[in-house]
């Protein structure tokens, strides 16, 4: 387990320099917003393009891929249904952004040290990159590019609303980067190298503007969302790895060594780009900062516990 702690060891201390420079006001707010903006519009689809693009694609149709994605779904509807229940209908904003906090798994800075050390093998985490960068985010964010529209009186039309989720640099750079994989192109180290020197950038800004909104913001745990935060929070790392292993366990009978892989997948914490994603449209922010926060301190045993268990 020590690859998988030196991961969270390794995310931590970049957080805690955004935290720092924010202390002692080397960085504000405005620049936590240009960090925010810099990783979203230019190196986050830089990055995920050079990942796709060179991924091992054979777990890509495995049966982990169809329990990884009813895992999320059924996690989704959960999340979806309590807030009904706890919180009324909510906006459809806030709502999407709440389910991704529950659902949304970092498989990438955190989930691929976890792959390396505990499943033997990171190509574990292309289906869920897979599910999460091709189909969950653009569909929540072609939702929020909706509701955003709403709010400021624009109307959409019916080809604006089925191509919104490729007008998103995220989803375009995904594309991409699969597209390139699976025709087997060859792109030149002349185009490569500058593309992956700039996704090089992605995860730092995103942590040290998570560090510097940790250090501007209210206290984890503290404000309005306190009661929505703990609603998504043990749906993240209980009740979605709980679904895995009931599925492939029970209903897809996968070996020891999938249903582990599927298990671990899912109990890995709530991704750092929702805080990306929540800050590009200004909805739920310190919701999706908290449920980053909690879940990846909370993720920790019980990934422990699953992968000694499943052993």
């Amino acid at each position: 387990m020590q690859a998988a702690l030196s991961g969270y060891l390794t995310i931590w201390s970049v957080i805690g320099v955004g935290w720092l420079v924010a202390h002692f006001r080397v960085l504000n707010e405005q620049h936590r917003r240009m960090l925010s903006r810099l990783a979203f519009t230019i190196a986050s689809p830089a990055l995920l393009f050079t990942l796709v693009a060179r991924a091992d694609l054979s777990h890509l149709f495995s049966g982990t891929l169809v329990v990884s994605a009813l895992a999320i779904v059924l996690g989704g509807l959960c999340y979806l249904l309590a807030a009904r229940v706890l919180f009324g209908r909510g906006d459809l904003a806030g709502r999407v952004v709440g389910t991704l906090c529950s659902i949304y798994t970092n498989a990438g800075n955190l989930g691929l040290p976890v792959a390396a050390y505990v499943l033997g093998d990171m190509t574990w985490m292309a289906p869920i990159m897979l599910i999460q960068v091709g189909v969950l985010q653009p569909a929540a964010m072609a939702l929020l590019d909706l509701a955003a529209a709403r709010t400021e009186g624009r109307r959409l039309s019916w080809s604006r609303y089925l191509t919104l989720p490729f007008r998103n640099p995220i989803t375009v750079g995904t594309l991409l980067g699969l597209a390139v994989n699976a025709a087997h192109l060859g792109v030149p180290d002349l185009v490569w190298q500058p593309i992956s020197m700039v996704g090089q950038l992605a995860v730092p800004a995103m942590l040290i503007a998570f560090g510097i909104s940790l250090r501007l913001d209210p206290l984890p745990g503290r404000g309005p969302h306190a009661r929505e935060l703990a609603l998504v929070t043990p749906i993240k790392v209980l009740l979605h790895p709980a679904i895995a292993f009931a599925l492939g366990a029970w209903v897809f009978h996968l070996r020891l060594p999938d249903l582990l892989a599927v298990t671990v997948i899912a109990a890995l914490p709530t991704a750092q780009n929702i805080y990306l994603i929540a800050s590009r449209y200004h909805v739920r922010t310190l919701l999706a900062r908290d449920a980053i926060f909690v879940s990846t301190l909370a993720s920790i045993p019980v990934i422990v516990a699953a992968s000694t268990w499943l052993r």
